[in-house]
């Protein structure tokens, strides 16, 4: 007796728009639970067990999945879904999202860095010294635990206090740089200094041999 035919598989789409149907899924960018109904973006993708997707919230998927985004909108990803959701937002509106997503990434500092204290209320890390309001400080990297993690936290010291921050165990982004290249990585990193202010942090440093 012949074999009977398989039956034929049903094609998943790349891309799908829905409102979650429940609150067991996790957001891939933001690691947090989708909310039941909240929209959320499926990502089609071949894991070990079969395609199966990932899904991300809308607005996450704005911010860090953004051709992704403007792929599943042109394929028009929501038909795809068991109910059309209700109140999908223009794409401009979650452009936006990508657009100030994209601007705080490039504000974010790197250490090390430099840059003006802003409050007058902070001390030197190394001297114990309150950093005066709009005097520069600058940032090393700190090896912190938090949550069973090692992390690199700002170490914040004033320009003179760099060399003696540097023999310091704790300290690690910096440390193993030769003093050359500390300079210029807080060049690369303190956007926020003008030529001027940055030749007067590197005198007050002073050498770091």
């Amino acid at each position: 007796m012949p074999d009977e035919p398989n039956e034929p598989e049903e094609i998943q789409p790349d891309y799908m728009i829905e409102g979650a149907r429940s609150s067991r899924s996790k957001c891939k960018s933001c690691r947090k639970p989708i909310l039941k109904d909240v929209l959320r973006l499926g990502i089609l993708v071949e894991g070990p067990f079969g395609t199966g997707y990932m899904w991300h919230h809308l607005t996450c998927a704005a911010k860090r999945q953004w051709a992704k985004v403007e792929e599943a909108y042109t394929a028009e990803a929501w038909q795809h879904a068991k109910e059309t959701p209700e109140d999908l937002p223009d794409l401009e509106d979650l452009r936006k999202l990508q657009e100030e997503a994209e601007t705080k990434k490039k504000e974010r500092k790197v250490i090390p860095y430099a840059e003006h204290d802003p409050s007058g209320r902070a001390k030197c890390k190394q001297s114990g010294e309150v950093i005066p309001k709009g005097a520069l400080r600058v940032a090393l990297g700190q090896e912190v635990e938090f949550g069973g993690q090692t992390r690199i936290s700002a170490f914040l010291v004033l320009p003179g206090q760099v060399g003696a921050a540097l023999m310091t165990p704790e300290i690690v982004a910096g440390k193993d740089m030769h003093p050359s290249e500390l300079i210029a990585a807080l060049k690369e990193n303190s956007k926020s200094l003008s030529d001027d202010e940055m030749t007067g942090l590197i005198e007050a440093i002073g050498p770091l041999d």
